[in-house]
């Protein structure tokens, strides 16, 4: 395992790599993500200004390796649009034998919440430094690429695109339907991918809120993304406007990471307030 590193792909950036999925996923309806599949007020609610999300993240068996910061906030006036802005940071002995703190800025814009500008800066292991530049012309369907001080290149896309992060925003606030599947475009590995969204199954979980009804949703789709994965994304939802995700599993080449929800804070959100002891 290359330490934390790959521990940001379980936030459903990188969707999966394509588990086959039962029979009866496999037989419905798919359609492309349209203004009519989003719930406008979840969307709002996300967008409210203030949301901030912290995870604690576990390797198999349990053993925690990091943490997470996730923050949903307006760009500064006069820009529109919002930043996602995430923080990766190792926990234990991880930061002595390879230590990582990787920064994350995604610019969104619009209606549909689509990326203009996406920063990664990533720090891991001893001296190792990388940072990745991605411009959408979401009009002239062109992203632009750049890794650290390289070529710029250009790759033309068959329409509107998220990236792996906006698409894990854009999830939450999807209208499900039974027996059938959305899918959010996404550029990822220099192309535009279909990635297939359903729920999988409504059920209670515990969660940083008590127990709560939760939408268990699967991301279905074969690409690696920014860290190399093994299986499928699992994200449980809470069931109401705030769409809150509590809990995300990820299979990975060794073993699988789970990421769950220790703090939220979301003024929109007043009624989902913390029920475990710190």
């Amino acid at each position: 395992m290359r330490g934390l590193g790959q521990v940001f792909a379980i936030l459903g950036l990188t969707f999966g790599i394509g588990t086959p999925g039962s029979a009866d996923m496999q037989a419905a309806a798919i359609t492309e993500l349209r203004p009519r599949h989003v719930l406008q007020d979840t969307l709002a609610t996300i967008f409210s200004g203030d949301e901030t999300l912290q995870y604690s993240v576990s390797w198999s068996g349990g053993v925690k390796i990091g943490d997470i910061l996730l923050t949903i906030r307006p760009q500064p006036q006069p820009s529109s649009g919002s930043i996602i802005f995430a923080r990766v940071k190792d926990y234990g002995p991880l930061s002595i034998i390879y230590p990582v703190d990787d920064q994350f800025r995604c610019f969104v814009d619009g209606m549909m919440k689509l990326p203009t500008r996406y920063e990664v800066e990533q720090k891991e292991g001893y001296g190792r430094e990388t940072t990745r530049l991605s411009e959408y012309d979401q009009e002239q369907h062109l992203v632009r690429y750049r890794k650290n001080q390289g070529k710029v290149h250009n790759f033309k896309v068959n329409g509107a695109v998220y990236n792996e992060f906006a698409s894990f925003i854009i999830t939450r606030a999807l209208a499900f339907e039974e027996r059938k599947e959305i899918v959010v475009p996404t550029f990822a590995d220099k192309k535009r991918h279909e990635v297939k969204v359903a729920v999988v199954e409504r059920t209670v979980r515990d969660t940083l809120f008590g127990k709560k009804k939760t939408l268990l949703v699967e991301p279905r789709m074969q690409f690696k993304g920014l860290y190399e994965k093994s299986g499928s994304t699992l994200l449980w939802l809470t069931d109401d406007r705030c769409r809150v995700p509590v809990e995300i599993h990820s299979k990975i080449v060794i073993g699988s990471l789970v990421a769950e929800l220790v703090g939220y804070s979301n003024s929109a959100c007043p009624e989902l307030r913390s029920k475990k002891k710190p």
